[in-house]
């Protein structure tokens, strides 16, 4: 076998706590690029039901290609919010009935943070969580235990309640060759001969590769 196939559940057979993504989930509201994975020993199978939660509304969850997603990861959804244009914070709305018929207008007014969208090859530690209507940009890595309640730049690792940056991963030249040649658009076959130079090569690297082979974008 050349590489795993995109389109496999379980492409470890010895391991079934590691998933692909892409053709697992069903929900129109969730979309996974391919090779993105959820570990968890505890029926990672379940990703849909116990890691998006109160996904009720029309906002989406998107995730990127070679995304690594660890055990415990959330992603907390827009149906999470509660109004608080008042005094109370309580959700009449979702009992129904003449609480709902007397409130609904004051939810369908709120707001929306928009779809949350993570870009490729990001990493979530153990029990990371993902506010609503976040941005995480290609190559972040959050660390285990954050609460990313606001937007992350490219290349950049955050941790913290609230997630705070930590550190640039490559400084601003080498995250905009990494960008362009977004190596997670190139053709599988094209990753897997050059999978050792993506792992342990530098960003000149990749961009000589991208440029070789037509494959540079615009960042």
């Amino acid at each position: 076998m050349s590489s795993p196939d995109p389109l496999t559940i379980h492409p470890l057979a010895a391991h079934p706590r590691v998933v692909f993504l892409k053709p697992l989930v069903s929900s129109p509201k969730i979309i996974v690029g391919e090779y993105t994975y959820y570990d968890d020993p505890d029926d990672a199978t379940r990703f849909e039901q116990r890691n998006v939660l109160y996904a009720y509304g029309p906002e989406r969850l998107v995730i990127g290609r070679y995304c690594a997603i660890a055990a415990g990861t959330r992603f907390l959804m827009a149906g999470a919010e509660h109004p608080m244009l008042g005094a109370s914070t309580f959700p009449f709305t979702m009992f129904g009935g003449e609480w709902a018929e007397r409130t609904l207008d004051i939810v369908t007014a709120m707001p929306s943070r928009g779809d949350t969208v993570v870009g490729h090859d990001v990493w979530f530690g153990h029990q990371a969580t993902v506010m609503p209507g976040v941005r995480i940009g290609d190559g972040a890595v959050v660390a285990a235990g954050s609460v990313v309640t606001t937007d992350v730049p490219p290349y950049t690792i955050v941790g913290g309640n609230p997630a705070r940056p930590i550190r640039q991963r490559f400084d601003d030249a080498d995250v905009q060759r990494l960008r362009r040649a977004a190596w997670w658009d190139w053709p599988a076959a094209l990753v897997t001969e050059h999978a050792r130079v993506i792992m342990a090569g530098t960003p000149v690297d990749i961009e000589r590769i991208a440029v070789e082979h037509n494959l540079e974008q615009n960042a």
